[in-house]
């Protein structure tokens, strides 16, 4: 188990409209209010037109909550129909952007080039960029997994400037693992944190997270935060439901809770 701070980010992809956005927020406001989570960042990713209504309730009640979006444009502002920048996003009080998931590289023609000038514009706007990197499962059975992810981060950060290093957190998804029900084992996970650790720090990354995703759920997560070595996860599905999503991070802060 990884002695960083986890964090727990969930998102709700194309999911919830701002009502039921509205209650999913409150359900899991209420249930940390009641028991909090002391050792854990929370943060929910909404779609775009979600993120006014849930800032103004996490603001109002200061739930300790902070406020993610699934994608942003690297443009600030011009002729992109249909996108948003950092700036409206700062607006907002969105403190982090995942960069390059993998549906928006399979499906959205997120290329390696666009992936490198969304995280820099992200994080010289002072926020905080979630870097997706995994493979196909062709690549994990063809054992080329370790060059594909490195090629990832390579292109990625080239040219980040030192002072943004810090804003970096890497979010591990196998695409096998995604939505298929079906989960990395705890060994696969270690080997691959430990893995991108190592790549990290060549590249000066020295205190940037590296979280899982892949089909997390309140049945596995206890068993991954214990035994992966990972900072946390990016869940999915399992955010969508306030129940699931707290169990999640009930059962990460009760693991740091019995380090610390």
């Amino acid at each position: 188990m990884s002695a960083r701070r986890p964090l727990v980010i969930g998102n709700w992809k194309m999911n919830l409209d701002f009502v039921e956005g509205l209650h999913l927020v409150q359900q899991l406001g209420v249930l940390m209010k009641n028991r909090p989570v002391e050792h854990v960042d929370v943060v929910v990713a909404a779609p775009f037109v979600d993120l006014r209504s849930v800032s103004s309730i996490v603001e109002s009640e200061r739930f300790a909550i902070a406020l993610g979006a699934q994608h942003v444009n690297a443009h600030e502002n011009g002729p992109h129909t249909g996108e948003i920048s950092t700036s409206m996003l700062k607006r907002l009080n969105v403190e982090w952007v995942i960069v390059g998931h993998s549906e928006r590289r399979m499906h959205y023609a997120m290329s390696e080039e666009i992936v490198r000038e969304t995280l820099a514009a992200v994080v010289r706007a002072g926020q905080h960029a979630v870097l997706c990197v995994g493979e196909e499962l062709s690549i994990r059975e063809n054992a080329t997994y370790h060059e594909h992810v490195t090629a990832q981060l390579t292109s990625a950060l080239h040219g980040l400037e030192e002072r943004f290093h810090d804003l970096v957190t890497v979010a591990y998804e196998p695409l096998w693992a995604i939505g298929t029900g079906v989960n990395a084992t705890s060994d696969q996970v270690r080997e691959m944190t430990t893995f991108l650790r190592a790549e990290l720090h060549e590249r000066s990354f020295t205190s940037a997270k590296v979280i899982y995703g892949g089909s997390v759920n309140s049945d596995n997560a206890a068993s991954l935060i214990a035994e992966s070595d990972i900072d946390g996860f990016l869940v999915g599905g399992a955010s969508l439901k306030a129940e699931s999503f707290y169990a999640i991070l009930r059962a990460c802060d009760d693991c740091y809770a019995v380090k610390r």
